[in-house]
C-alpha cells in the first residue's frame, strides 16, 4: 500500500475505533437502565423473564433497524446477547420472597450441583436454606423439625429408597419436593411416605446455567397444589417457564428426549473414540453445523458418567425406544447397501412432511445459532 491509502484506513480505522468507544457507553447506560428495571421488578415480584414485551420489543427493533438499512438479524443478535447479560446481572439483585412464614428449606442432596444451584436461588429469594447431605443424617431429625419444605435432589438410583426410609416423617404440613428428571416412581413414593403437599419437579436444564431466565421447569401435581402454589410463583419470578405434566406422560416424553438422545450421543462418541478419530483434522474439515453437533457431543463427555448412567438406565421402558431407533437406523442403512436412491428420497419426504411447519421453523432457529458457531471457529 502506497501512504496515501495507508494514512486514509488509519484514519477511517481511527473513527471505527471512536464509534466502538460510543457504543461501549451506550452499552454501559443501557445495563444500568436494565438493573433498575430489575430492581423495580424485584421489588413488585415480578418475573425478571416477560415474553410478550420481550418479542413486542425485538419486533420493533427490526422493523426500525429495516428502515435504516440495517439487517434486522443484526440488532436482535446484539439484543438478545445484552438480554442473557441482563439476566445473569438481575439475579444478583435478588428476588421477592413470596411465602414469608414457610420455615426452612432442607435439601437434601444439597451439597451437589443442582442442589446448589436451587440453594442460590432460594437464599436469594429470602428463604433459610439448610443443607443435608448424606454424611448429616444426625442432624436430620433437628432439620426436619422447623423445616416448610423438604427438597430432594439425589441420585435417581437412591431417590425412591431415600424417600421411604428418610422422608416419613415430616411435618404433616411440610411439602416435600424432589428434582429428578424421572418422575413416575418419585412422585409416588413421595404420596406414600408423606401425608402432606408433595409434588414433582424436573429441571430441564444442566446446573451451570447463569441464570434461570426462559429455562423450563416441568411440574407434576401430587397433592394439595394449593399448598405449594406460592412455590411455583416463586419460579416463574426466577424466569423459569413452568410447564405442567402428569407423571406418566412426562416419563414417557424423557424416553425419547433425554434417554434415546443421550444414549446415541454416548454410541456417537463411543464410536469416534473406537475409530480412534483426530479431533483437531475433523475440526480443520468441519462446517459450522458438525461442529455444533461435535460440541453437543463433547458437551455429554465432560460431564458425569454417573448422572447420564442414572439417567439412561432408570427406566426400563427406555429400551424400547432405543430399541426402535436401532430399528429405524438398520433399515436406513439397508437402503444404503442397496443402493436404493429413490426409497432414501421418499422417506426423507415423508419425514419432511410429518415435520411440518417445524422444518422451516428450526431452519431459521439453526441459521442463527450456526452463524454465532461460525463466529467462534474464526476467533
Amino acid at each position: 500500500m502506497n501512504e496515501k491509502t495507508t494514512a486514509e484506513l488509519e484514519h477511517l480505522r481511527g473513527l471505527i475505533d471512536g464509534v466502538d468507544q460510543q457504543l461501549l457507553h451506550l452499552l454501559r447506560k443501557r445495563l444500568d437502565l436494565v438493573a433498575q428495571v430489575g430492581t423495580v421488578k424485584h421489588g413488585a415480584g415480578l418475573p425478571i423473564y416477560a415474553p410478550q414485551r420481550e418479542a413486542a420489543m425485538l419486533a420493533k427493533r427490526r422493523e426500525e433497524a429495516k428502515n435504516m438499512g440495517i439487517a434486522p438479524q443484526l440488532i436482535e443478535d446484539i439484543l438478545r446477547r445484552l438480554m442473557r447479560e441482563s439476566y445473569l446481572n438481575e439475579k444478583d439483585v435478588g428476588f421477592k420472597q413470596v411465602k414469608k412464614d414457610l420455615g426452612s428449606v432442607v435439601i437434601v442432596g444439597g451439597k451437589g450441583q443442582l442442589g446448589g444451584l436451587f440453594s442460590q436461588m432460594l437464599t436469594l429469594s429470602g428463604y433459610q436454606v439448610e443443607l443435608l447431605d448424606k454424611d448429616d443424617w444426625q442432624q436430620a431429625d433437628s432439620l426436619f423439625s422447623n423445616a416448610g419444605m423438604v427438597l430432594v435432589t439425589v441420585p435417581i438410583a437412591i431417590t425412591c429408597e431415600l424417600i421411604r426410609e428418610k422422608l416419613s416423617q415430616l411435618p404433616a404440613d411440610c411439602i416435600l419436593a424432589d428434582l429428578t428428571s424421572i418422575k413416575t416412581e418419585p412422585v409416588n413414593a413421595m404420596l406414600e411416605a408423606h401425608s402432606g403437599p408433595v409434588v414433582g419437579f424436573h429441571p430441564m436444564f444442566g446446573p451451570d446455567v447463569g441464570s434461570l431466565a426462559k429455562q423450563v421447569v416441568v411440574v407434576c401435581h401430587g397433592r394439595e397444589p394449593d399448598k405449594y402454589q406460592w412455590l411455583l410463583e416463586q419460579i416463574a419470578i426466577w424466569g423459569a417457564r413452568i410447564v405442567e405434566a402428569e407423571p406418566e406422560r412426562h416419563d414417557s416424553a424423557m424416553q425419547l428426549v433425554q434417554a434415546m438422545r443421550h444414549f446415541s450421543t454416548f454410541v456417537y462418541g463411543l464410536n469416534l473414540c473406537k475409530e480412534e478419530a483426530d479431533i483437531d483434522t475433523l475440526l480443520q474439515f468441519s462446517s459450522p453445523i458438525y461442529r455444533l453437533e461435535l460440541a453437543m457431543v463433547g458437551r455429554l463427555f465432560a460431564q458425569s458418567p454417573e448422572l447420564y448412567a442414572d439417567i439412561i438406565f432408570a427406566q426400563q421402558d427406555s429400551q424400547h425406544a432405543i430399541g426402535d431407533y436401532l430399528d429405524n437406523y438398520r433399515e436406513a442403512l439397508e437402503l444404503l447397501k442397496r443402493g436404493d436412491r429413490d426409497e432414501f428420497i421418499k422417506q426423507f419426504q415423508t419425514v419432511a412432511k410429518w415435520f411440518g411447519d417445524f422444518a422451516p421453523q428450526f431452519q431459521r432457529e439453526s441459521r442463527i445459532m450456526l452463524q454465532s458457531v461460525n463466529d467462534m471457529k474464526t476467533n
